[in-house]
C-alpha cells in the first residue's frame, strides 16, 4: 500500500495482524530521509517524526529546539520523498498556544499528509509547569482535546504516557495507542545518565501503565519507549516481563546506531596504514 493511502482503520488493522501473528510492533524514529529510507527496508511497522529528533542529529541531547510544530511539518517533505510505503507519525505540540483552537492546527498536519500524531513534545515532563498552564486552559487537558478531535479527523493517534494520570487522561481521551515513556533513553555518548531507570523498574514502569490503560479501554495498543529500553536484546526483556506489544525508538533508532556505525567506519580507516617507502 503506498504511504498516503493508509487510513486509522487499515493502520490498526495491520499493526493488530502483526500482533496477532506473535511479533512485535516498531515505531521507528527518524529525522532524516536517509534515516527513515533505511527504517523503511528494514520493516518498521511505522516511522514517526518529531522536531525533537533535530537535536539528536546535530549530536545533541534530545531538546526542544524552537517552534516545535512548525519544525516538524517542515521535516516530513524529505522523509515522504523515499518513505514509499509506511506511515508517517508526526510529533504535535497541543500546548502551542498560538492555535487556541486546536483544529487550526490539525490542518496543518493534515494538509502536509501526515498519517497520524503523537504528543511530542509534551508538557507531562514538568508537572509543575504544567499545572499552572492548566489554570489558563493550556495544560494537559490540551492533549485529551486534541486527541479526541484528531481520532474524529481520522488520524492515528499515539499517546506518550509520563505517569499514572497522564497514562488517564490519554485514554480517556480515545489515543489508539498508549505508549509508557520510561524516560530519556540510555546509552551512547549523550544518553541518559545514572538517574534512569533499571530493565526491571523500566519493565514494572510499562506494566503499571498497561493495566491501568487497559483497566479503561481493554483494546488499546500498548508499546512501549525509552530509559532502559535501547537496543534490540533490552527489547526482549520487556517482551518476556511485560504485556507490551510492540516498542517506539527514537535515540534507538536514529542515534545510538548513527554513533557507533560512524565511529567504528572511521576508526576502521584510521587504523589503515601506508606502504612503506
Amino acid at each position: 500500500m503506498n504511504r498516503t493511502d493508509w487510513t486509522r482503520e487499515s493502520i490498526l488493522s495491520q499493526l493488530r495482524s502483526v500482533i496477532d501473528g506473535g511479533d512485535a510492533v516498531l515505531g521507528a524514529g527518524c529525522s532524516a530521509g536517509l534515516i527513515a529510507k533505511c527504517a523503511e527496508a528494514g520493516g518498521a511497522d511505522f516511522i514517526l517524526v518529531y522536531s525533537t529528533g533535530r537535536s539528536r542529529l546535530m549530536g545533541l541531547p534530545t531538546t526542544d529546539l524552537g517552534d516545535s510544530n512548525h519544525e516538524t511539518l517542515l521535516m516530513l517533505p524529505e522523509l515522504d520523498n523515499v518513505v514509499q510505503m509506511t506511515p508517517i507519525v508526526g510529533g504535535i505540540e497541543f500546548a502551542d498556544p498560538r492555535y487556541l483552537n486546536i483544529n487550526r492546527l490539525l490542518d496543518k498536519f493534515d494538509a502536509a499528509g501526515f498519517n497520524g500524531l503523537i504528543n511530542m513534545p509534551t508538557q507531562a515532563d514538568r508537572p509543575r509547569w504544567v499545572r499552572e498552564r492548566s489554570a489558563v486552559g493550556l495544560g494537559l487537558e490540551r492533549e485529551a482535546e486534541g486527541f479526541r478531535l484528531a481520532r474524529e479527523r481520522g488520524f492515528l493517534t499515539l499517546g506518550y504516557a509520563l505517569d499514572d494520570d497522564h497514562t488517564r487522561l490519554l485514554v480517556d481521551a480515545g489515543v489508539d495507542i498508549l505508549v509508557p515513556h520510561a524516560g530519556w533513553t540510555s546509552g551512547g555518548l549523550v544518553g541518559a545518565g545514572d538517574s534512569t531507570r533499571g530493565l526491571r523498574e523500566g519493565a514494572e514502569f510499562v506494566q503499571r501503565q498497561l493495566e491501568i490503560g487497559r483497566a479503561i479501554n481493554p483494546d488499546v495498543i500498548v508499546l512501549a519507549h525509552g530509559g532502559p529500553f535501547a537496543e534490540p536484546d533490552q527489547t526482549a526483556y520487556l517482551y518476556e516481563h511485560t504485556d507490551a506489544q510492540g516498542f517506539v525508538g527514537a535515540s534507538s533508532i536514529e542515534r545510538l546506531p548513527v554513533e557507533r556505525a560512524v565511529t567504528s567506519v572511521v576508526s576502521g580507516f584510521k587504523a589503515q596504514k601506508l606502504r612503506a617507502s
